[in-house]
């Protein structure tokens, strides 16, 4: 993984370089469009702080938060580190004393939710597109693959909610490819895959429609730092064609392969941002700007929030021990 990251940077290398050398104007935009940008940001991940509270709902604000952080900033350590930084979240949120095991699937459905969210944001578009604003064609593409990916993972996850079939489907063709590599097989696979949907099910309950709107918060705010950093630079795009824009880089930030999407963001923000009308110059600086407050500046976090959950888990182990 980290050669298959490092040849990919390469390739990204002029178009990242670009972006980068840009960091000098920073210094042009008011330190009021940073606060405005860091606040938007600050939205966001608390949408996500809520979001997997209703998961984990045994934890701590405090271990919530900072394992949170500290699992986020891991994951834009390591190339693919989406599954890295959840183990890292687990077990620090174990060491808090959460019994994660029932918490699996409130956060998988979540996750779900969360990742079909961004797919439904070019759906915002639309009133825009139908009054006769012109789109570019790649961002015209953009908003139609959205909306189509939306529409197949909703029908998906409401297939998979009201119909046992494509969980016993799957379940016996995961079966038969065990037995065909020879490896063992749980007969009971299908029945415990619903099981599993049930306890998804139930784990929502009642609160999917604050599930729903806290994850489209969450994509809907990070989306306004973006207008902050492109307005800080005197940039006046229509919202509608950057929020396009922002949907193709948030798609792009999920490919894991470089660690947060970098290099694929940057360039491939910078390429959009520019077919929906920005200059390459102000778009540079915008993204720049942009990844400063939701990239960097959460990995900075996530130390400190790690560094702050061992202390405070050690002192709670000494503790323990001294009244013991």
């Amino acid at each position: 993984m980290v050669g298959v990251a490092g040849v990919v940077l390469y390739f990204f290398a002029p178009g990242l370089t670009e972006v980068l050398q840009a960091w000098p104007r920073l210094a042009e935009i008011a330190p009021g469009s940073f606060a405005l940008m860091f606040l938007a940001e600050f939205g966001s991940f608390g949408c996500v702080w809520a979001l997997q509270r209703m998961a984990f709902a045994g934890a701590s604000w405090f271990s919530l938060v900072s394992s949170q952080l500290a699992s986020n900033a891991f994951s834009r350590v390591v190339p693919g580190g989406a599954a890295a930084g959840g183990a890292l979240q687990f077990r620090m949120l174990t060491h808090a004393g959460v019994d994660t095991a029932r918490s699996v699937a409130g956060l998988t459905a979540i996750s779900l939710i969360t990742t079909a969210s961004v797919f439904m944001l070019p759906l915002f578009s639309l009133p825009a597109i139908a009054t006769g604003i012109q789109v570019p064609s790649g961002l015209l593409t953009t908003a139609w693959v959205g909306g189509i990916a939306f529409a197949l993972m909703f029908l998906a996850g409401l297939a998979l909610v009201v119909s046992d079939r494509p969980l016993m489907l799957t379940g016996r063709f995961v079966i038969s490819v065990q037995r065909r590599l020879g490896r063992f097989s749980d007969p009971d696979l299908a029945a415990r895959l619903i099981q599993e949907r049930d306890l998804v099910v139930r784990s929502l309950g009642a609160r999917w429609p604050w599930a729903v709107a806290t994850s489209v918060g969450k994509w809907l705010l990070d989306y306004l730092a973006l207008l902050a950093a492109l307005a800080a630079v005197g940039d006046e795009t229509r919202p509608s064609l950057v929020l396009l824009a922002y949907v193709a880089g948030a798609v792009l930030s999920m490919v894991p392969i470089t660690p947060g999407g970098l290099g694929f963001v940057e360039v491939g923000l910078v390429a959009t941002l520019t077919a929906a009308g920005v200059t390459p110059a102000r778009a540079a600086i915008a993204v720049l700007a942009y990844r400063l407050v939701s990239y960097w500046l959460p990995m900075i976090a996530g130390l400190a929030a790690w560094v702050s959950f061992r202390a405070r888990v050690r002192a709670s182990n000494v503790a323990g021990k001294a009244t013991s």
